[in-house]
């Protein structure tokens, strides 16, 4: 089954939707912000891409993309995607929504780094990632996965 990942707009509607989803925190509260304080219009930049079932979003992620400059993952040093926040609604997992949102990211062509919430290392693998050798002072505490174009 094919699925259609869009940008998703920052309007009141899309935080309102991200209320729905676990990994909901800094990011989605501080562009609630913004637009409460009219900062943001409705076609702004967003690094959230997402997948609707009829008009409810029941998956997302957010990507960003990062200099050459800050990466210690790739070798050579290059610019990449770091992808955070992919999250499908319980009652939409294993349905595809959640690779569907990964190959997305993948036909930008560049490398992409992520920090698999814990039971999820199997999927990532499955979609072509691997672990990075562990480094505390680089990693944080995370354990990061990395696929290659």
């Amino acid at each position: 089954m094919e699925y259609r990942v869009e940008p998703l707009l920052v309007n009141y509607k899309t935080l309102d939707e991200f209320k729905k989803f676990k990994e909901y925190g800094i990011q989605e509260l501080s562009m609630h912000e913004d637009l409460e304080a009219n900062i943001i219009e409705n076609d702004s930049e967003s690094p959230f891409y997402g997948i609707y079932f009829g008009d409810k979003l029941v998956a997302r992620m957010s990507l960003y993309r990062r200099s050459a400059k800050f990466d210690l993952y790739f070798e050579p040093a290059q610019d990449y995607l770091e992808l955070w926040k992919l999250e499908v609604l319980p009652a939409y997992q294993r349905k595809g929504y959640g690779a569907a949102l990964v190959e997305f990211a993948k036909n930008f062509k560049l490398p992409i780094k992520t920090n698999p919430r814990v039971q999820s290392h199997d999927f990532w693998m499955k979609m072509g990632f691997e672990a990075v050798a562990y480094d505390m002072e680089r990693d944080l505490g995370q354990n990061p996965f990395i696929w290659k174009p």
